[in-house]
């Protein structure tokens, strides 16, 4: 990747809203010309999209935790990504080596509201799990770095 291209990733995955005016000047490129760029990283994927980033207790989401999930026979097909879809508490669905299949990292109001979604999951997705609950966050969804 072009180094101009890598500089406007950077700067877009710190603030997905800067301005093609103030990307420009960052780069020393016109507007329209970061605007191309910005277009052309779209249309290959490279940059698949612009969220907010959330104050998560603000919305009444204060409590994350990781629950890994392990098929219970492990003959049935492995679809449980697709059996949870529908659960908005899961934030992210990741597949890992290791004695579980899955690692989802879930957001819910309170510990009475974990317990339903682990209920629901095992339910859902005949699976077992093991759940660890964050205390606290230092950082996360971090900027790439430069």
């Amino acid at each position: 990747m072009e180094e101009t291209d890598a500089q406007i990733i950077r700067l877009l995955s710190a603030d997905g809203r800067m301005s093609f005016t103030d990307l420009g000047r960052a780069t020393g490129l016109s507007t329209s010309a970061v605007h191309q760029r910005v277009r052309r990283l779209e249309a290959r994927g490279v940059v698949r999209g612009y969220q907010a980033k959330l104050d998560h207790e603000a919305v009444g989401l204060g409590l994350t935790a990781f629950i890994a999930i392990r098929a219970i026979d492990p003959s049935q097909p492995d679809d449980s990504p697709e059996r949870l879809r529908h659960l908005d508490a899961i934030e992210a669905c990741y597949s890992v080596a290791g004695e579980e299949s899955y690692l989802l990292k879930v957001r819910v109001p309170s510990t009475g509201a974990l317990e339903s979604l682990l209920a629901e999951i095992r339910a859902v997705a005949n699976v077992s799990t093991r759940s660890t609950i964050v205390l606290s966050t230092y950082y996360e969804n971090r900027p790439i770095g430069g």
